[in-house]
């Protein structure tokens, strides 16, 4: 038997269907008619359920908080509410999220809004939603540290009729709407909704290298030579890294040559504010602030060694 789901036309969970039969017919000459008994049939609850996921996918998520986003449907044709579940261990993922907690879209505007949408509290179930009806709710994570960049996972929402679910044509006495009954639909009265997460992650290596230039025209590090110290900040990996700073001591037995502070072949002057650059007897400090995945900024400067 093919079970339909809820549409406009679909008959809503309790409706009385009335049906009599009328007949007519002549006796002696005169037309009469007679009318049957009513025949009452309520219709019963119908339990259907959809959800999908609202993230297009693969999502790129970093270590830390993250939401999901997810709608669930009622395609049955009477109010129902509806358990909700989260699996994170997935077969074949590359790494598992942390699940925190449900949130309601509770001003319906489709972004999660901390203070807003509030927490569903356990057991985890929506509202009861009317025949037809969505509900967008956010599925809060925790990505783990240490998460291999394009590592990939996934993250299961399961959602179940709070009134129940089985084999299609299971039924439920008087558990529908107007205390008739409720009947498992298609999908055995659950769905399931699946959002794929990869991994962004990325880390900063520092290279430091150094060229000498003696009074002489050589290259010995003897009494005032000039050291020039190059430093390469890489960021490996597709995520962006942010607030990087690159620092470094002046070594003793040598003092900062003025001036000579650059940030990609650019000049940096030696005061704090002027730009990303700081230098002083002490040491420099460059701000390279955000910084894009699978780039490099380069630091150089100049020390003299003391005669």
């Amino acid at each position: 038997m093919a079970w339909p789901s809820a549409a406009a036309n679909t008959a809503p969970a309790g409706t009385i269907i009335e049906s009599s039969a009328k007949a007519e017919y002549e006796e002696a000459g005169v037309l009469r008619t007679v009318t049957s008994n009513t025949v009452q049939v309520r219709v019963d609850e119908l339990l259907g359920v959809a959800a999908a996921s609202l993230d297009a996918g693969p999502l790129a998520v970093r270590i830390g908080p993250q939401v999901l986003s997810f709608v669930v449907s009622n395609t049955g044709n009477g109010p129902e509410a509806f358990a909700l579940e989260v699996v994170t261990a997935v077969a074949g993922n590359g790494f598992d999220a942390a699940f925190d907690s449900f949130a309601i879209d509770g001003n319906g505007n489709g972004a999660y809004d901390p203070g807003v949408d509030v927490a569903l509290p356990a057991p985890s179930v929506t509202a009861s939603l009317a025949a037809g009806g969505t509900q967008t709710l956010f599925v809060l994570v925790t990505i783990p540290g240490g998460v291999t960049d394009g590592a990939q996972s996934a993250v299961n929402l399961i959602a179940r009729a709070a009134t129940g679910t089985g084999t299609p044509g299971t039924a439920f006495a008087g558990a529908g709407e107007s205390g008739g009954d409720a009947v498992v639909g298609p999908g055995a009265g659950m769905a399931t909704a699946t959002t794929q997460l990869v991994a962004s992650a990325s880390s900063v290596t520092l290279i430091k290298w150094a060229s000498v230039s003696d009074p002489f025209g050589g290259s010995s590090g003897t009494p005032g030579a000039t050291i020039t110290y190059g430093i390469a900040a890489s960021v490996t990996g597709s995520a962006p890294v942010d607030a990087l700073v690159v620092t470094d001591a002046i070594p003793d037995g040598t003092r900062y040559i003025p001036g000579s502070l650059n940030l990609d072949s650019a000049a940096l002057t030696d005061a704090a504010g002027d730009d990303a650059g700081e230098a002083s007897a002490g040491g420099i400090s460059v701000t390279l602030g955000t910084v894009p995945g699978g780039t490099s900024k380069t630091v150089t400067f100049a020390v003299l060694v003391e005669e």
